[in-house]
């Protein structure tokens, strides 16, 4: 019942929002003030006139009397009651303000040159004419105090205005005060984001886990009637692409409760104190309006390991930040009915009083979407498109490994792009396949020109890549060659990898042959090799230490790993490994590497005949597919073990023989055999 009140209390604060002040109006008054002051005329509204046209109004004996300011050579005339009715002047005289009012001047200024020869001018109209004056001083104060004020009001409002635009606020006057009220953007029933976990593709786990979350919101009895307490924390970790932010819109689109939305950077601020006052305050609106959620994106921002810095102390904003966020979240004080929801890609870095239990007390894993999930966001992702009849989603999953969901979302648009491109009502099954050749190797460059020997040495550099794939057991299936330039490469060769959730050292032995088969190609047919290469030699140097050094693949460093799954080798100047140790490792990985390029190099002279028909024929047609290099090599004799091998696998996990620790190891360590894969589809090449 109490949460039904909070719950419409909220709903009717919601209604009427109470709109933020303007103080714009200030400037306006501000500005017409400047200009009244200068336009505004003290002299009784008169009207400016030369001398020679008061000498002729004192002749005709029409002037009144005249009024000399001393100190500013100006003289101020009035006529007589009966020279105001005339004609002459009744044009020339101001209208007063005030209708229907007499004008009892003065009614003309004018301002002498030289005081001595006026006042002379003056005494003889007095006794010829009966002409009045006297003479008077006139204090500027005004205009004095005008000058001083002025400028300081200027200075102040321009200060206002910079102090506005730096908080990043819109309120009204008081915004430079409000600096430290939190930024966060807020979802309820009538302000959704209007995204459901129905337009979340894939992510099953996940969204389980979420789900929960929103449930306990909506059915509380359900959980607290056995004892059960809503995790105070969810944390979601994966990398980039994958889907965390858009699971949290999910969440405040499903929720009935009110969301809060922000970025671990909005927290930062050029003013001392700023980030940890936002904290407060964050937490206690969502603890006014509970039951809620606050999710925090990017919280690596403001979450990262405290005292580990290269420059310690040089940071400690952030931290004062994040030391608030901790006692906020389990504190003294009480925390209930919000809930934290935070995504970030770099977990290693995040201080472990933040992610224990009690603040997150759980780590949801949104990893990169396998064949099945792909085909569920590819169905999301070609629902606004127009597609014909050959496009087969099954088939476009399986084109795509490794591949996010914002890498899928982007591959679906950039197709619809070329279709356009081409005029086409429809889009068809090859522009989704010239989308993920663009997407992967950059943009075709057909103009690019590239001289006949360079382009015979490219086109033996790929067919050494295709053949040795070819010939050797394990290495990934190949797609396609070509030799027309993309973005940085001026060749490359696309392979399907598999999915595979551990690599023995057998399949990363076979990478690393496939992948130094350009390089061997070129020796064996022209006696000297190029820097072509490059992108090669880097990723089988990587992968070489990676097997001695990180996953235990050498005899004679033995089973040991000297990778750091903290991150704090990050900060570390000092090797984990004595210089003797050091030598060992390069020492082996030569031997590794070199082993490796010798193999290649016997492939290849016993194939060097089919390997010159496949260079020929890329020479002629610039990109050839799968079924060129079985009609030149023949069906790979590979292709039967390893499908019986697949065969034993998957009867093994039925059984459940294959069991989750023995994964254990690769998945906390960087996998290399992903990153063979992600740099193998395509295999670019830095020919320089």
């Amino acid at each position: 019942m109490a949460q039904q009140n909070q719950k419409n209390k909220f709903v009717k604060s919601g209604n009427n929002p109470k709109k933020p002040s303007n103080f714009y109006w200030i400037y306006a008054v501000i500005v017409i003030a400047i200009i009244g002051i200068q336009l505004f005329n003290f002299d009784g509204g008169s009207t400016g006139i030369t001398e020679k046209e008061f000498q002729e109004m004192v002749k005709k004996q029409h002037v009144d009397h005249v009024v000399i300011v001393k100190n500013k050579n100006i003289a101020r005339v009035t006529l007589k009651k009966e020279a105001v009715q005339l004609d002459e002047y009744k044009d020339r005289i101001n209208t007063p303000l005030i209708a229907n009012s007499p004008n009892r001047g003065p009614h003309f200024t004018f301002e002498f040159l030289s005081q001595d020869e006026f006042y002379k001018d003056l005494k003889l109209y007095a006794e010829d004419d009966n002409l009045k004056y006297r003479v008077i001083t006139e204090e500027d104060w005004f205009g004095g105090l005008l000058g001083l004020l002025l400028p300081i009001a200027i200075i102040v409002v321009i200060w206002i205005f910079l102090m506005r635009r730096m908080s990043g606020g819109s309120g009204g006057a008081g915004q430079i005060f409000s600096i430290g009220k939190s930024k966060a953007q807020l979802f309820d029933k009538e302000n959704s984001t209007h995204v459901s976990f129905a337009d979340v593709a894939g992510l099953e786990g996940a969204k389980e886990e979420v789900q929960e979350i929103v449930d306990f919101l909506k059915k509380p009895q359900k959980y607290t009637n056995i004892g059960a307490k809503i995790p105070r924390g969810a944390l979601l970790v994966g990398p980039p692409g994958t889907g965390k932010t858009l699971l949290a819109r999910a969440v405040a689109g499903e929720a009935r409760v009110p969301f809060f939305s922000l970025s671990g950077s909005d927290f930062v601020e050029m003013f001392v104190g700023v980030g940890a006052s936002r904290v407060r305050d964050l937490f206690k609106q969502a603890k006014d309006k509970a039951p809620s959620i606050i999710f925090i994106d990017e919280i690596d921002a403001i979450g990262r390991s405290r005292g580990k810095g290269i420059a310690q102390g040089a940071n400690d904003e952030r931290e004062n930040t994040l030391n608030q966020l901790l006692t906020e979240m389990d504190g003294f004080g009480t925390n209930t009915g919000v809930i934290v929801l935070a995504a970030t890609n770099r977990a290693d870095v995040l201080d472990r009083a933040l992610v224990r239990p009690g603040r997150f007390d759980r780590q949801i894993h949104v990893d990169l979407p396998e064949l099945h999930e792909r085909e569920e966001i590819f169905k999301v992702h070609l629902k606004p498109l127009k597609i014909d009849e050959t496009v087969d989603i099954k088939f476009l999953a399986k084109q795509t490994p490794g591949f996010s969901g914002a890498d899928i979302a982007n591959i679906c648009n950039e197709a619809a792009l070329i279709a356009a491109r081409k005029n086409k009502k429809k889009v068809d099954r090859q522009d989704f396949l010239d989308a993920v050749d663009r997407i992967i190797g950059g943009l075709e460059k057909k103009n690019k020109i590239v001289s006949d020997h360079d382009r015979k040495a490219i086109a033996y550099h790929e067919a050494g890549h295709a053949a040795v794939s070819w010939l050797v057991k394990y290495a990934s299936p190949l797609v396609k060659v070509t030799i027309i330039p993309r973005g940085r490469s001026l060749g490359a060769a696309w392979y399907l990898p598999e999915e595979r959730q551990i690599t023995t050292k057998e399949q990363l032995l076979d990478e690393m042959c496939a992948a130094l088969g350009g390089r061997a190609a070129e020796e064996i047919m022209f006696g000297k090799v190029s820097t072509g290469a490059l992108s090669d030699l880097e990723k089988v140097t990587k992968q070489a230490y990676a097997m001695i050094s990180i996953y235990g693949l050498n005899d004679k460093i033995g089973n040991i790993s000297f990778y750091d799954s903290s991150g704090q080798s990050d900060y570390s100047f000092s090797k984990p490994y004595s210089e003797k140790t050091a030598e060992m490792i390069d020492e082996e990985v030569r031997k590794l590497v070199e082993g490796s390029y010798e193999r290649t190099l016997n492939i290849l002279r016993e194939n060097k005949d089919k390997l010159t028909l496949l260079a020929e024929k890329l020479l002629e047609k610039e990109v050839i597919f799968r079924d060129d290099l079985e009609a030149i090599f023949g069906k790979s004799k590979f292709e039967e073990e390893l499908k019986e091998e697949k065969k034993v696998s998957r009867k093994d996990q039925a059984k459940g023989t294959s069991k989750k620790e023995d994964t254990s190891p690769v998945e906390t360590a960087p996998s290399t055999e992903q990153k063979t894969e992600g740099e193998q589809n395509p295999d670019n090449e830095a020919k320089n």
